[in-house]
């Protein structure tokens, strides 16, 4: 059950998740912002080569092309510029010291839940599917990951058994999930990285 301390409670990590949510937040708006841009080049042209298209592997250009890139019917990366925009807001919010209401972290926590899975969607139909990486895209699964696992952890009961282990070895899941990706990237594009040793 997720919960949003009390002021009488002390969240973990009060100054992390202030500065994640505006550093990833941040960092995700300009993603989702120059992928925007780069869309918008190849709506005009189509035979505009994006930033992002440096090799076969890494290729934005063949993943903007495909139906993957605008699944609710306009291009995924507006979804991040609203999504990016609102957590690098509640983060400097937080650094200037607002108190948001538990209703507030669990809108947020709902926010960045469907972010992780629309982002493990999206890896998986990069990897599997299209068969190409875009490097922005990758920027923006980079910081939603941790976004989503401090969040989690800031609103889970901190009375929990569960909670405590977590808080204290916050970092190992992230760094398997890290290590896990780029096996998974090495193993899916291993034919082509092996021509570049």
């Amino acid at each position: 059950m997720l919960r949003s301390p009390s002021s009488s409670e002390a969240a973990p990590f009060p100054t992390l998740v202030p500065r994640l949510l505006l550093i990833g937040g941040g960092a995700g708006l300009v993603a989702a912002f120059v992928l925007t841009i780069e869309k918008i080049a190849l709506l005009k042209d189509p035979d505009y080569v994006p930033s992002c298209s440096i090799n076969p592997v890494l290729s934005c250009g063949s993943i903007m092309r495909t139906p993957q890139a605008e699944l609710f019917g306009f291009p995924n990366p507006l979804l991040g510029i609203a999504a990016f925009a609102i957590v690098a807001t509640v983060g400097a919010a937080l650094l200037a010291g607002a108190r948001l209401p538990r209703w507030f972290w669990l809108g947020l926590q709902a926010g960045v839940t469907a972010g992780v899975v629309f982002v493990h969607w999206l890896i998986f139909q990069s990897l599997y599917v299209i068969g190409a990486l875009c490097p922005y895209c990758m920027v923006v699964w980079a910081v939603t990951v941790p976004v989503f696992w401090y969040v989690t952890l800031r609103n889970l009961p901190p009375a929990s058994g569960i909670a405590r282990r977590l808080t204290t070895y916050h970092s190992v899941p992230l760094t398997v999930w890290f290590l896990v990706l780029v096996a998974m990237i090495g193993v899916r594009f291993w034919t082509y990285w092996s021509t570049l040793l």
